[in-house]
């Protein structure tokens, strides 16, 4: 029977494929007494084979899609898998205890686990801890005959449908065959949405219970457009979203004729449109969509896809490579952004009430301990930015002490190179992310320090309303046309302008195609979204007098109490 569910449309496009169910399996076990041992022993030599070529397929397809060294987590994997003293103690449980091998298998890397994550001035080995655990998953699905989720390993065109997706889950995803996604929960500046942006695949998140209600290859339709979820769709049905897949494909070809336009209003005034990012495989992708800049390079993603903290000549190398792969157009990176819900296997962060409020980018790189990791970026940085127009980002920053302190370590690590003979851009800027409302509603003091804004209005919404964006009970709050959030953005176009610096935006809210004309008409100089947003924005800007938009917002900074009061603004000035 047809079911029609609806969620958020995240990602743009539509998609019909049979659902893959990325949802962990059930591993429990009955501990048995067996009498052949010598079967169980067989039993787990054919489990360690078989997980053993599931490993290395998945390296396989994680050298291709996040390179070699992004890869070593999974041979980390193998070498625990090969290890003949983890075997041959296995086998000896199996035989002294007469145990199966699910138990026998337990039992022995819990005892190894304990062991590693005991070592407490050893982060090397409480690593390993983590590697044991993942491989421990595996061979048990394998003695068990159950099917372990692997991104990786998908060959045929298909839906994945999750409670949500890790960004280590969406790098493993190959476009050839994932045609959309649909998940439980999340939202449009869920990391998952930005993934899926990115990598322009079709996405419906939020959708509450998804995985409850389909099961592993059931056909599916998906509508990244209108947010529509269809469970075994009718024919007439599938001819409908394929319809619709065209129109939207025809699109796209209608806007991809602006790859090399100006973006240019409908009255003569530029804006620039850049492309956020993730790794440098994302810079092919804001070449082909026209992109006049990066504002947004996500550098905690280095961090995320390695089983250690980048040295300065890994992360000197990613960024030579994305600021080569623009060619002179500026690329804004931002410092790492690890916290709230972005952690590291190998870096142990506090449990916290409220991690997002919490100790997370600036405020840990300016901590003891982070702030030689800190120091590290900030070397290989400097060291790039000879090949290329870089700007250096300080996330979370609240105080103007704070954007001092980071600015003072950046120049002491200057000085060190330079006395080195390490040549340095000497056209930089330093600029902050503005998306704490202390730091909004003082952005006339910051602009005085500061050579440019960019205004991260993700997190700049969910603190200046105070609910949390992955919340659903209170997803209603994320109003970024609210008048409350125009005057902040307004309070920090202003203040940068005031001092003769420029003002951009890196939140999703620049692809915003009601939120744009009112950025306009604020004077935002620099929009930073999704690079599949980038020539959609531009064709929707050329259509637009900035004048007109002007009036548009000066209205609705002053006249509109609701966020329904300032569509219905733009909705006027805009047909």
């Amino acid at each position: 029977m047809t079911t029609m569910l609806k969620g958020i449309a995240a990602s743009s496009g539509v998609a019909v494929a049979k659902a893959y169910l990325l949802v962990q399996p059930d591993l429990s076990f009955e501990t048995k007494t067996v009498e052949n041992t010598e079967n169980e022993e067989a039993r787990l030599d054919a489990a360690l084979a078989a997980s053993q070529s599931e490993l290395q397929l998945i390296k396989d397809k994680a050298v291709e899609s996040l390179g070699e060294e992004a890869a070593a987590v999974f041979d980390a994997h193998m070498m625990v898998l090969a290890d003949p003293d983890l075997t041959a103690q296995i086998k000896a449980t199996i035989n002294s205890k007469k145990e199966n091998a699910e138990a026998a298998l337990k039992e022995v890397t819990d005892m190894f686990i304990a062991i590693f994550e005991g070592m407490t001035d050893n982060a090397y080995m409480q690593e390993r801890a983590a590697d044991i655990k993942d491989v421990t998953k595996r061979v048990l699905a394998n003695l068990l005959g159950v099917k372990l989720p692997s991104p990786a390993l998908i060959d045929e065109e298909v839906i994945i449908v999750a409670e949500d997706l890790t960004p280590s889950d969406t790098a493993q995803l190959d476009k050839k065959f994932v045609k959309a996604f649909v998940t439980n929960i999340g939202g449009r500046t869920s990391h998952s949405a930005i993934m899926a942006r990115t990598l322009e695949i079709p996405a419906v998140l939020g959708t509450n219970n998804i995985t409850e209600l389909v099961t592993d290859g059931q056909l599916l339709a998906v509508s990244g457009l209108t947010g529509e979820v269809i469970l075994d769709p009718t024919p007439e049905q599938q001819g409908e979203f394929h319809a619709a897949g065209v129109a939207y494909a025809t699109q796209k070809a209608e806007w991809a004729i602006l790859k090399n336009a100006e973006t240019i209003t409908a009255d003569g005034k530029h804006f620039e449109l850049a492309a956020n990012i993730g790794s440098p495989k994302d810079v092919e992708g804001v070449n082909e969509n026209g992109s006049e800049a990066i504002g947004l390079y996500r550098t905690e993603f280095l961090y995320m896809n390695s089983d250690h903290f980048p040295t300065e000549d890994e992360q000197y190398e990613a960024y030579k490579e994305v600021l080569l792969g623009m060619n002179g157009k500026p690329v804004v990176v931002r410092t790492m952004d690890i916290g709230g819900d972005k952690k590291l296997p190998y870096f142990e962060l506090p449990d916290e009430m409220n991690p997002f409020l919490g100790w997370r980018a600036l405020r840990i790189s300016l901590s003891q301990g982070g702030d030689a990791m800190f120091r590290t970026q900030l070397r290989a940085l400097l060291r790039a930015s000879v090949h290329g127009k870089l700007r250096i980002m300080f996330p979370m920053v609240a105080l103007v002490n704070e954007f001092r302190a980071a600015k003072k370590i950046l120049l002491e690590e200057k000085a060190k190179l330079e006395a080195d003979g390490v040549a340095i851009s000497d056209t930089i800027e330093v600029g902050i992310m503005i998306e704490i409302p202390a730091a909004a509603m003082l952005a006339d003091q910051f602009a005085k320090e500061v050579d440019f804004f960019s205004i991260g209005t993700n997190d700049l919404i969910q603190y200046s309303m105070a609910a949390d964006r992955m919340n659903e009970q209170v997803s209603y709050l994320y109003q970024p046309y609210n008048p409350s959030i125009l005057r902040l953005i307004n309070n920090v176009i202003k203040a940068a302008h005031a001092e003769g610096k420029w003002a951009g935006m890196c939140g999703e809210m620049a692809g915003d195609q009601t939120a744009v004309p009112l950025l306009m008409g604020m004077g935002l100089d620099e929009f930073s979204m999704s690079a599949t947003s980038v020539l959609q924005t531009r064709s929707l800007m050329k259509r637009l007098d900035s004048k007109k938009m002007e009036e548009l917002s000066a209205r609705a900074l002053t006249e509109a109490a609701t966020m329904e009061e300032v569509v219905t603004l733009v909705e006027d000035y805009t047909k």
